[in-house]
């Protein structure tokens, strides 16, 4: 019942880049699922059923009429709920399970809303937002631990001077699609 919608969250920071996340209410992203199908190699149990409710290793299966699994879990399968009913009938779109039913099989894009939510520090009286932000971001690190957008502008750096590879099948499919 439930797309990969994703969640996605910003954070202004002062003399840095933002702290910036974004990922899917299940278990994995489909277009990680994808991969695995173009390279031929199974997807880890867990990541999907087949569209009669058996465990697949199969991303054929997953993906031709299967269901991709909520994360966490009865708590992820709320969450799922939850940014389906934000991006569907609050703002007047469709569902997953409706946009699936509207696509008839076709298998394109799927076709349902997205509600961006944007709060102004200033307004709300956040005086104090990046210093106890930057606090909780520098006891994140601190651990050891690396914080979700860090490789991404690392990337996105390394690119800007040494541009971008990308294996030769992968050159060859965006060729076919020009």
């Amino acid at each position: 019942m439930f797309g990969t919608n994703p969640i996605a969250f910003a954070f202004p920071r002062r003399g840095r880049n933002p702290y910036v996340f974004d990922f899917a209410t299940s278990v994995v992203a489909r277009g990680d699922i994808e991969l695995h199908r173009r390279r031929g190699e199974p997807i880890p149990a867990g990541w999907g059923i087949t569209a009669s409710g058996e465990t697949t290793t199969s991303a054929d299966e997953v993906l031709d009429g299967g269901v991709m699994l909520a994360f966490g879990g009865h708590k992820g399968s709320a969450l799922a709920t939850m940014i389906e009913l934000l991006a569907g009938p609050l703002i007047g779109d469709l569902t997953s399970l409706e946009s699936r039913e509207f696509d008839g099989g076709a298998g394109v894009t799927p076709l349902h809303g997205e509600l961006i939510l944007a709060f102004d520090p200033q307004v709300l009286g956040g005086s104090r937002d990046h210093l106890s932000a930057e606090r909780l971001f520098f006891a994140i690190t601190d651990q050891g631990a690396r914080l979700p957008s860090e490789r991404r502008y690392a990337a996105r750096e390394r690119s800007l001077v040494e541009g971008i590879r990308i294996p030769a099948p992968l050159y060859r499919d965006l060729l076919a699609l020009l």
